[in-house]
């Protein structure tokens, strides 16, 4: 049992000797150098498309704009969704990952059937599968434009410093937070499976930003088979007063206070760094969602062997032993607390295993 556990917590780990972003349009950068990373913006006017800027060189720009036509003519833009693709452009690269997305604009009360007018934002760089898994955060990006689009003559003041910024807004935030706490990552990793409120002093807006965003990236939020999970989670937490966790940015790196880790977030910490040091956010991504991927495995595993226990008393004895095998017993056992509520037998149960884990392997504190 605890073999082919091991086995498949390294192979969690181990992305990097089996995963795409290793490969050549990504390994062969050499640390401290980003990608070349460029963007576009067109209006679009009925079935045409105008240029108003963009950062490609002056021979890939046209061939951007046959691709979005070609795109738009079979409808396969639609309004406020990012559609994520491989371009061929006259780039250093060659072949890109595309981010594009139509934002449409309001439809005024003396044209309320007006259709086909808007914009069309790209943003290129990496590989359609390293966009890919940062989605969300270049959708709510584009969503940051939509003021400034309704004065495009602010191009110069507003429009093209926020365009410019994609890259290092919507992607490299996980890389930064890594390479800011170092081997204190796996207490904000602790404090995002637990949902362990954090709270940052003494630092600017972006580094607040940046962390919030990596706890809720880290956090379990919609990966619970159960999506009541998250907010009885947070119930339970309230009522154990559990401490926030403190990180105090007036020291480098910084001070945290009231931080608590786990041997299973411990392990991940070499994977984060290795990636960091690299500046490679897309393979960072990836490793953070395997993390979590393992997590929520070693979750249905506990609430598997929680069923069991309530009929057999080996079970139960099995269920502490996963425990004590997978280093994450306190989150897996308060998200089982949690998930069980209104159930008194499981309840029971979870019970004496938390009672089981204080004797023998409290947590480690900071």
């Amino acid at each position: 049992m605890f073999t082919s556990q091991t086995s498949s917590f390294q192979d969690s780990i181990d992305v990097e000797e089996r995963d795409d972003f290793d490969s050549e349009e990504i390994s062969g950068f050499p640390q401290k150098v980003q990608l070349n990373c460029y963007y576009t913006i067109y209006l679009y006017h009925g079935t045409s498309l105008t240029l108003i800027d963009s950062s490609l060189p002056l021979e890939a720009e046209p061939e951007l704009r046959t691709y979005i036509s070609r795109r738009l003519s079979k409808g396969a833009l639609l309004g406020g969704m990012g559609n994520i693709a491989t371009v061929e452009l006259s780039v250093p690269e060659q072949a890109v990952g595309c981010y594009c997305c139509l934002v449409e604009q309001e439809r005024s009360p003396e044209q309320p059937d007006a259709d086909g007018n808007g914009y069309v934002i790209c943003f290129m760089g990496g590989s359609e599968k390293g966009l890919n898994l940062y989605r969300l955060e270049l959708d709510k990006y584009v969503q940051g434009l939509h003021s400034s689009l309704q004065t495009p003559e602010n191009l110069e003041s507003e429009l093209r410093p926020y365009l410019s910024q994609w890259y290092e807004e919507s992607v490299m935030h996980i890389c930064r937070v890594v390479q800011l706490l170092q081997n204190q990552i796996s207490f904000l990793l602790h404090a995002a499976l637990s949902q362990t409120h954090v709270e940052v002093i003494n630092s600017d807006e972006r580094t607040k930003a940046d962390v919030s965003r990596f706890i809720k990236a880290a956090g379990l939020q919609g990966l619970s088979q159960q999506d009541t999970t998250a907010a009885s989670l947070c119930k339970a937490m309230s009522e154990e007063t559990r401490s926030d966790l403190l990180l105090d940015c007036s020291t480098s790196p910084p001070t945290l206070s009231n931080a608590v880790s786990n041997r299973f977030c411990d392990d991940w910490i070499q994977a984060f760094l290795n990636a960091a040091e690299r500046c490679n956010p897309f393979l960072l991504r990836q490793i953070l969602e395997n993390f979590k991927l393992k997590a929520i495995q070693d979750m249905n595993s506990l609430k598997r062997f929680v069923r069991q226990a309530e009929m057999s008393h080996y079970a139960l004895f099995r269920c502490y032993q996963f425990l004590q095998g997978c280093g994450n017993g306190d989150v897996l056992l308060q998200n089982a607390r949690a998930e069980h509520s209104d159930l008194p037998e499981s309840c029971r149960i979870i019970a004496v295993l938390e009672e089981f884990l204080r004797e023998q392997q409290p947590s480690a504190q900071a």
